[in-house]
């Protein structure tokens, strides 16, 4: 779920990661505790989600792939939502 919701901001089918947090929450029933799915991969940072998804790709197939712009904030060590 994580990376289809990165997904849909790199299509930008949602504005801001803001935006999917909140419709994920309130719409998909994604567990708020978690701060919906772009505070979730903040939370275990983007590098260690997309490791994840490649071993993934590698077990299952590549619709596991992480999507272009999970790969860039990855490599670039950039979070979703700015640091305060």
């Amino acid at each position: 779920m994580v990376n289809e919701a990165v997904a849909c901001l790199q299509d930008q089918t949602v504005s801001s990661p803001q935006d999917a947090d909140v419709g994920a929450i309130f719409g998909l029933g994604f567990p708020p505790f978690l701060g919906g799915p772009f505070r979730y991969i903040d939370y275990l940072t983007p590098r260690v989600v997309a490791d994840k998804l490649r071993t993934l790709a590698d077990t299952f197939g590549p619709r596991f792939a992480p999507s272009q712009l999970l790969l860039d904030h990855a490599k670039e060590g950039k979070p979703f939502y700015p640091k305060n």
